[in-house]
């Protein structure tokens, strides 16, 4: 006699976030830990040598956070106004901010004290930072104009004005201290050059008022961000466009990189920070926070990451070392992990029932495999004895029809082949009837199950035709019908779309002699759209009462 076969249940792949090594790399930050200020945090700079300490600008001072304690560190309140882009010298020893009052102002981290103000803007600064060379400072302000300054003097070298607005974004060459980028609201990036004091060098329109701007170390390419898009240029064809990107849907804010240079990271006010990959400047990875994000800093060995947000917090996230992984695996998971590799690894060969035989390991006992199937499902024990009813009734119980439909389609299915789906369905009462039109009517619109559900539907309509039900049971089958007429009307509108695209796509055939024609952004999209015979099996028609 053939073994009983289980009933086969169909499983379809989850559809998720697909699992990378950038995925695994960012999902290591422990859970943020936060602080609030009294004010939208404005821009956040972080130490570029170790203890990689965080300057913070927010209302009117300056805040230095250890990022290990996170406690303040350091704390400068020699503001009338609002303090605006605080920002660290490379030696980690100085720190330069501006100010609503239109000056720059220079502390000394060690002793806190004030060591110069440089005074000559009209409006306020947003912007400034310091040269590669670490004796200038450049300085961004709302009097739209970029002014370069020497620290010993304590003088004005050069001041360029040739923006329309506020200028409000700005950063400055890693390797050479002439060369500084402006980001302006007037949609222009500039590229300066202190030894051309003519005017700007490069000129490029982003299209939208710049939030922030970035130069790559090797001063070749910089990157702009305005509105909800990314721009990359070519500095050395002259300010040639190299990619555009929009994966935010509301204003992008900051840019910082990160992953030594391989990782660019955006943050906006649609509460996300996305990672690009700099070659190809696709999304590898999302953050997301609970407030719009106004700053973004990132230490260089990326065990850190800061953002400030518009309600005053600071999130500071922490990567997870090797020591931290295994702390947070509970001890009882750890001993059920031994018990399972160690327990019922043997077992006693069947055969081996008379104690007075003399026990030989080698053939009285046998090593239990993990695929062993000698456990059978209820349904599957019902099915066995031909109880149908019974089969379809486990499989209908609240926690499996809601949570693993799958199953429940599965068993419906097999009595679709064993043609004992009728004898399963006839002679309910109220109450079980209800619970099949009600998980007919849930699952009816899912690709996944519809053609399984379709047949149990129709079955269900030919078996309860000319019985008398009961106005609860009645307006259960009016419900599958309306659900059945909106996937109908849904078909119909795909497939008049379909007819709009086949009509666009057959008039850019004359075009592909010429080259390939890109709609948009981004590789090619495949559409599959259901055919009229998908919409005409999806039609039911039934009289009920």
């Amino acid at each position: 006699m053939a073994s009983f076969k289980k009933t086969q249940i169909r499983s379809l792949p989850k559809i998720g976030q697909k699992v990378t090594a950038d995925t695994l790399y960012w999902r290591k930050l422990n859970f943020p830990v936060t602080v609030k200020e009294f004010g939208p945090i404005d821009y956040i700079d972080v130490m570029p040598i170790e203890p990689y300490f965080i300057a913070v600008s927010s209302a009117a001072k300056v805040q230095i956070y250890n990022p290990i304690t996170h406690q303040v560190h350091r704390h400068f309140t020699r503001f009338k106004e609002a303090a605006y882009g605080a920002s660290i010298r490379s030696d980690g020893k100085l720190v330069v901010a501006g100010c609503d009052e239109g000056h720059i102002k220079l502390f000394d981290i060690g002793s806190k004290s004030l060591l110069r103000i440089f005074k000559g803007h009209k409006g306020p600064v947003h912007r400034c930072k310091f040269t590669a060379d670490n004796v200038h400072v450049v300085s961004f302000s709302d009097d739209k104009s970029v002014a370069l300054w020497d620290l010993p003097s304590e003088t004005e070298i050069i001041k360029f004005s040739e923006h329309s607005d506020y200028v409000r974004a700005g950063c400055v060459s890693s390797i050479s201290s002439d060369l500084f980028l402006s980001g302006s609201f007037d949609h222009t990036v500039k590229l300066y050059d202190a030894r051309s004091p003519t005017g700007s060098t490069i000129s490029v329109d982003h299209g939208s008022p710049v939030e922030s701007v970035l130069m790559y170390p090797g001063n070749s390419i910089f990157v702009s961000v305005g509105g909800t898009e990314l721009r990359v240029w070519d500095m050395l064809a002259g300010g040639r466009l190299l990619a555009r990107v929009s994966q935010h849907h509301k204003t992008i804010t900051c840019l910082h990189l990160a992953s030594d240079g391989k990782r660019l990271v955006t943050g906006g006010l649609d509460r996300h920070a996305k990672i690009y990959d700099v070659q190809s400047y696709q999304v590898v990875h999302t953050l997301d926070f609970p407030s719009p994000v106004l700053s973004l800093g990132i230490t260089p060995d990326d065990f850190t990451v800061v953002a400030g947000m518009a309600n005053g917090l600071i999130s500071m996230q922490h990567r997870q070392t090797p020591a931290e992984a295994r702390a947070l695996i509970p001890k009882q998971s750890l001993k059920d992990q031994k018990k399972s590799q160690t327990t019922y690894r043997f077992r006693l060969n069947a055969d081996f029932r008379n104690v007075n035989r003399t026990f030989n390991p080698a053939t009285d006992v046998e090593v239990a495999t993990k695929n062993d199937n000698s456990l059978v499902s209820r349904y599957d024990m019902f099915l066995r004895k031909f109880q149908y009813s019974k089969a379809l009734d486990t499989v209908l119980v609240k926690y499996i029809r809601k949570k693993k439909p799958a199953i429940t389609v599965g068993v419906m299915h097999e009595l679709i082949r064993r043609n004992g789906l009728k004898s399963a369905l006839a002679g309910r009462d109220d109450s079980s009837l209800s619970i099949i039109l009600t998980f007919l009517a849930r699952n009816i619109n899912d690709p996944s199950h519809s053609k399984i559900i379709i047949q149990v539907a129709n079955t269900l309509l030919d078996v309860y035709e000319n019985s008398c039900l009961t106005p609860q049971s009645e307006k259960l089958f009016l419900h599958l019908q309306e659900h059945v007429n909106r996937e109908v009307e849904y078909m119909k509108h795909l497939m008049e779309i379909e007819g709009m695209l086949h009509i666009l796509l057959a008039s850019t055939t004359t075009q592909t002699r010429r080259g390939p024609v890109n709609i948009g952004q981004g590789p090619p999209v495949k559409v599959m759209l259901p055919s009229a015979a998908a919409a005409a099996n999806a039609t039911m028609v039934y009289n009920v009462g």
